[in-house]
């Protein structure tokens, strides 16, 4: 899988930026008792952004944010691809 994020509105420290763990997605499907663990070795980066800006990530890394302490926006367009069948009872919506 793999997410796509057009950034709408500047991220900064201040505006909850996202978090991640790099690496993890590496590492398959991670209990989540084991978070923390992986989250230190693994560390942390704050993903800051401008308008206009677009990442590309694997959707499996462990990822967080916290609250926001601005009172700016920080809307954001976010798309998730995927090749794989859902497990059932799920299913992807009928292109």
């Amino acid at each position: 899988m793999v997410t796509l994020r057009l950034h709408l509105d500047d991220v900064g420290e201040d505006n909850a930026p996202l978090m991640v763990a790099p690496g993890s997605h590496l590492l398959g499907l991670i209990p989540e008792r084991q978070i923390a663990d992986v989250v230190a070795r693994c560390g942390r980066v704050v993903c800051l952004a401008k308008a206009g800006d677009i990442w590309c990530y694997s959707t499996p890394i462990l990822h967080a944010t916290q609250s926001s302490n601005s009172s700016g926006h920080r809307r954001v367009l976010q798309v998730d691809y995927s090749a794989d069948d859902l497990p059932e009872p799920l299913q992807w919506l009928p292109m």
